[in-house]
């Protein structure tokens, strides 16, 4: 796909977060030894990445807005701002998991526009716009699953680090959604799983609580490529509420019945 020129930017900026992280990704194993160190290496890596990313996306387009996990900034453009989350997988990082993602949103008039997702261990990067499709790398566009039966397809699913208030209503979820599929993942990595949707890799997805700079990128991703992206209760929407519900369109009925019938 021929992207624009704010896509290239973001294309660009991520496989440079993702270089940086990926050699300092090398080292992690020799510190497991040390938790403390680990964590202390593992907050200096995605730090170098974050302040990768705010040099290249800030500094060419310096009046937009800028949200990272740390906080926001206004931006001049009221009107546009970038989202980014440097390092979405930072547990898999922490443990040597080699599953983790540099993501990249740019939202217009609080719509997502472009969108990046790329997962530097594996060198895929998932990339969409809105209304020209999603695609992975230099040529291959992505499409959802064909899957028809829940009872056939595999999901995704996370429960962050954390989280309190929705727990009980996951716990349920899980008990019904599980007997009633081929398989659940919990990958550590929200904006990969919605690319993993996006690519047929998974047939669904839901999150009751997640961080807009961990959604932004992936939900885009998911939607040109066809899936239905809806928030977990009905009349809700993964940016503003937090929560995210995403499937094929064969699955994704009666997949919302199971998830809402928690509420």
């Amino acid at each position: 796909m021929q992207g624009s020129a704010n896509l290239n930017i973001m294309i660009k900026a991520a496989r440079k977060a993702g270089r940086s992280l990926n050699k300092d990704f090398r080292e992690v194993e020799n510190l497991q030894t040390s938790a403390a160190n680990a964590e202390d290496f593992v907050l200096r890596a995605s730090t170098a990445a974050a302040t990768i990313l705010r040099d290249d996306l800030a500094g060419v387009r310096a009046t937009y807005g800028y949200v990272e996990p740390t906080g926001a900034v206004e931006g001049e453009d009221p009107t546009r701002r970038w989202i980014v989350n440097a390092m979405e997988g930072a547990a898999n990082y922490l443990h040597g998991q080699p599953h983790f993602s540099v993501s990249i949103a740019l939202e217009h008039k609080g719509q997502i526009v472009s969108a990046v997702v790329f997962d530097p261990a594996k060198d895929e990067m998932f990339y969409a716009e809105k209304g020209q499709g999603a695609w992975l790398n230099d040529n291959k566009r992505l499409r959802v699953s064909s899957r028809a039966k829940l009872v056939e397809s595999v999901l995704g699913h996370e429960v962050p680090f954390g989280v309190k208030r929705t727990l009980p209503a996951t716990l349920k979820d899980l008990a019904r959604v599980m007997p009633e599929c081929s398989g659940l993942r919990t990958s550590g990595s929200t904006a990969l799983d919605l690319a993993y949707v996006a690519a047929g890799r998974f047939d669904g997805f839901w999150q009751r609580e997640a961080k807009l700079p961990d959604l932004a990128a992936g939900v885009l991703i998911a939607a040109e490529a066809g899936a239905l992206v809806e928030g977990v209760r009905k009349g809700q929407t993964p940016l503003e509420d937090g929560t995210v519900l995403c499937a094929n369109n064969q699955i994704f009925t009666a997949l919302a019945k199971l998830i809402r019938s928690t509420d």
